[in-house]
C-alpha cells in the first residue's frame, strides 16, 4: 500500500476510523473534502471486510485522485472491494479498467485474471445468451497467451474447457431446435457448422445423423429443379456418416434414408426433366 498524505498522524487516523464507525460519521466523511481522511477510512473498512462502505469511499475518491499519489491503490482496492462484495459485473469492469490504466503495475497479471474470472462467474446457463461466455473465453485466452507460466493456468484451462463445453451444447441445441420445429434447411446448415466447429464433440454422431436426416427432408420438400442437387448431397452425407460410425445406433435408419434418396434420384432421372 502506498503511503498516505504526509502530515496525517496516527492519532488522526484513529479519530477518522472512530468517526467512520457511526452512521452519521460515515455520511459526514463521505461528503467531506478531506480526501486523505477518506482514503484512510476506506482502507480501514477494506481491512475490516466492510466492503460496502469501502466501495462508496473508493468510488468517491476515484475522480479526486486521478493521476495523483494513491490513485493506483484506490483503483486496485476499489475493484477488490467490488469483487469481495460479489458484484462481479462491476468488479470485472474495474479490473479491466485497472489493467488499461496501470499496464506496469505489480497487480497487472492478477487484474487481468480476475477480470476474466468475473466474466466467467457471470456466464449464464448454456440455454441463455452466451455473449458473456464468449467474452470470458476471449479474456482467458489472452491471459494464457501473455502469461503461459502463470500459477493460474490450471484454473484458466479448466474454465476454458467448461465454457467451450457450454458453447458446444448451446450450438447443438440450436441446431436440434431447428430440426424439432421442422426448419430443415436451417437445421442442416446448423448441424454442418457444428460438425466443422467441434470435430471432437461427444455428440458428433448424433449431429451427423440429424444433418443427414434434415438434408433428406429438406431435399424432398424442395422444388423439383433443386431436388437432384440436394439428394446427391444426402448420398454424400450418408457415405461420410457410415464410414465414420460403422456401428452406429442410427445406421439402419441412415441406410433407409440413403435408399430413399437414391430411389428419388432414379425417379428424377427417369422423368427426363433434369
Amino acid at each position: 500500500m502506498q503511503p498516505m498524505k504526509k502530515g496525517l498522524t496516527i492519532l488522526e487516523i484513529a479519530i477518522i476510523a472512530l468517526l467512520a464507525t457511526s452512521c452519521n460519521g460515515f455520511e459526514k466523511l463521505l461528503k467531506s473534502n478531506d480526501y486523505a481522511a477518506k482514503y484512510a477510512a476506506a482502507m480501514k473498512y477494506y481491512e475490516d471486510n466492510s466492503y460496502t462502505k469501502a466501495i462508496q469511499l473508493f468510488e468517491n475518491l476515484t475522480l479526486s485522485y486521478r493521476g495523483k499519489e494513491n490513485a493506483e491503490n484506490i483503483a486496485w482496492y476499489y475493484a477488490q472491494s467490488l469483487y469481495k462484495e460479489k458484484d462481479y459485473y462491476m468488479a470485472g469492469y474495474q479490473f479491466s479498467r485497472f489493467a488499461r490504466l496501470y499496464p506496469y503495475s505489480e497487480h497487472l497479471e492478477e487484474a487481468v485474471f480476475l477480470a476474466a474470472y468475473c466474466a466467467y462467474i457471470e456466464s449464464p446457463s448454456y440455454s441463455l445468451d452466451q455473449t458473456t461466455t464468449r467474452k470470458a473465453i476471449e479474456q482467458f485466452e489472452m491471459f494464457a497467451e501473455r502469461w503461459p507460466q502463470s500459477i493460474h493456468m490450471p484454473e484458466v484451462n479448466r474454465y476454458l474447457d467448461e465454457m467451450r463445453g457450454k458453447l458446444l451444447r448451446k450450438d447443438y441445441e440450436i441446431a436440434y431446435g431447428y430440426y424439432f420445429i421442422e426448419e430443415y434447411s436451417a437445421a442442416y446448415e446448423s448441424f454442418k457448422n457444428f460438425i466443422n466447429l467441434y470435430p471432437d464433440a461427444p455428440m458428433r454422431e448424433d449431429a451427423m445423423f440429424y444433418m443427414l436426416r434434415s438434408g433428406y427432408l429438406y431435399a424432398i420438400g424442395s422444388r423439383e429443379e433443386k431436388q437432384r442437387e440436394r439428394l446427391q448431397q444426402v448420398t454424400g452425407d450418408f457415405d461420410r456418416f457410415s464410414s465414420s460410425f460403422k456401428d452406429s445406433k442410427y445406421l439402419a435408419e441412415a441406410q433407409d434414408i440413403y435408399t430413399k434418396a437414391r430411389a428419388a434420384l432414379t425417379d428424377l432421372e427417369k422423368s427426363g426433366k433434369f
